[in-house]
């Protein structure tokens, strides 16, 4: 299932209205979601070596999504067990919990960090909570990130969190509905400089464009750009502008930009290598999950920091390690569309 969102770019102190089949409002935080083939699938594959019903140990068992539909699923309710999906966006994996009948997340951070271990848990780059709305939206996104820290909204868990609504409330074709997340918009807006929480001083229309940050010595070109959460992109080094991101040891320097000083709020950083103009690959390390297959923010990111720095068009394909997504940031309404999958894994529970 390919669903496609759409963001925004307002200069900082402008109050409009957006629309993407309906009109959003910032005051509230919320947005319609306008997306492509919400359909309810018969039967999803599951993992290499899943059968249904299997035990993964002795405490959670896990099943892979047959002719039950996560609300035929969800409605056995068992004091202390918690009922999840696992979801993926091009690898990047979550954990979904029905949430809509509390504004508490069900399970606290320490215990989402638990789920989240890949060898002792579930295994998942974090867990979302769909939660009732607040202000006047239909429901409510949250994440608790792998680390136990809550991020304010993620691109690839988006389409994750949309395609688990749309299968909960049975949406058939072409549906909307109305998110609050953290960064108040489930559809980011792309926020000028003084919107993103750095240190590094504007240089090209009140934005930091291709700035020059010191890690370990070496200076790197960077931009920075908030979808809603902060992403500091870059092409290359001040002696080698040519990055071959393959090369790079992510787990190296990762967290050095990710806790850099110019970032007081931390970052995700996308590592960029230019192929065509209409044509980059990446690969990110995200602020609490480190490296990841793939970061649908940080690919729109990546684009209009491309686009800024004059190295890409505005249509492009994004290849991430979990697969490819077609950015496009267009001209006539300021929106930058996301097209990419959002596929269900499997399901099962966990005893808190």
């Amino acid at each position: 299932m390919a669903i496609a969102a759409a963001i925004r770019l307002l200069p900082p102190t402008a109050v409009s209205r957006r629309s993407l089949s309906s009109s959003c409002s910032p005051s509230f935080g919320f947005c319609r979601l306008r997306s492509s083939s919400f359909q309810q699938p018969s039967t999803v594959k599951a993992t290499a070596g899943q059968r249904p019903g299997f035990h993964v140990f002795s405490s959670m068992s896990i099943q892979t999504p047959e002719k039950s539909s996560p609300a035929s699923f969800l409605d056995h309710k068992e004091s202390g067990i918690l009922h999840f999906f696992k979801y993926h966006g091009l690898g990047n994996d979550f954990i979904l919990v029905d949430n809509r009948d509390s504004s508490e997340p069900k399970i606290t951070p320490e215990q989402a960090v638990k789920l989240c271990d890949r060898n002792f848990g579930i295994g998942a780059d974090g867990v979302i909570f769909a939660m009732p709305g607040i202000n006047g939206t239909d429901y409510t996104m949250r994440i608790f990130n792998s680390d136990g820290s809550e991020p304010e909204m993620c691109g690839n868990g988006v389409r994750c969190f949309a395609r688990f609504i749309a299968e909960l409330e049975n949406l058939n074709g072409k549906q909307s509905f109305t998110v609050h997340t953290g960064a108040g918009l489930i559809i980011p807006e792309i926020q000028r400089w003084k919107d993103v929480p750095t240190k590094l001083p504007p240089n090209k229309d009140q934005s930091a464009v291709k700035a020059k940050l010191d890690v370990d010595g070496l200076t790197w070109n960077v931009t920075c750009v908030s979808m809603g959460n902060p992403h500091c992109v870059t092409f290359g080094t001040e002696t080698s502008k040519d990055l071959q991101v393959d090369d790079l040891n992510l787990a190296e320097i990762g967290p050095k930009f990710e806790h850099h000083v110019m970032f007081p709020s931390r970052t995700n950083t996308e590592f960029v290598q230019v192929f065509s103009p209409s044509h980059l690959k990446m690969r990110v390390w995200e602020r609490g999950a480190g490296a990841t297959l793939a970061c649908g923010t940080g690919a729109c990111a990546v684009v209009v920091a491309a686009v800024l720095e004059g190295c890409a068009e505005r249509n492009c394909t994004v290849d991430l390690p979990g697969g490819p997504l077609d950015i496009e940031w267009r001209e006539d309404d300021n929106h930058v569309y996301m097209t990419g999958p959002a596929e269900v894994v499997f399901y099962g529970s966990v005893p808190l």
